[in-house]
């Protein structure tokens, strides 16, 4: 189903993508857009403890009509991106997941999801009463998305596989 990685020495282990999903701050949401138009939107997101990407939007848009339409995402990280003009090319690291998108229409998983976005953008907020009431506030008009991954890969350049 998944196209296997044609560089597969400069592939990451599972463990080193799930690393740069759990430290990354944002990312390149693809989806199926209009007209049979590719749709990609940079995100800030959260990577659970599940395996899955949490991301929050507004109640309408072009997003979440892409997603009612086919739920079927990918997710992209750059992990590092460094340009070595004196041998003309970059040294790169990214993460790219597959999966399905599910928008969350539970009260207490949007409000766990919340919870962990704030923990994660907001850390020394996290035990907070300010925590509690932006997370208040925000429940009723804010969208909540989980993508359960399907594929996860990464890849680096083949310099940083080289010891240095």
């Amino acid at each position: 189903m998944f196209r296997p990685m044609r560089r597969f020495k400069q592939a990451l282990a599972p463990e080193r993508c799930q690393a740069i999903l759990r430290a990354g701050t944002s990312g390149v949401l693809a989806l199926s857009g209009d007209d049979g138009y590719p749709y990609a939107v940079p995100l800030s997101y959260l990577y659970t403890d599940d395996g899955q990407l949490l991301f929050h939007c507004a109640a309408t848009g072009h997003k979440l009509d892409a997603i009612r339409h086919n739920p079927k995402v990918s997710f992209c990280v750059i992990d590092q991106d460094r340009i070595v003009p004196e041998t003309f090319t970059t040294w790169y690291r990214s993460v790219i997941a597959f999966g399905r998108a599910r928008i969350l229409t539970d009260p207490g998983e949007k409000r766990a999801a919340l919870h962990a976005l704030g923990a994660k953008y907001s850390p020394e907020q996290s035990r907070t009463d300010a925590l509690d009431r932006e997370v208040d506030q925000t429940l009723a008009r804010v969208t909540l998305v989980a993508v359960a991954i399907d594929h996860l890969t990464g890849k680096q350049a083949v310099e940083l596989t080289r010891p240095q």
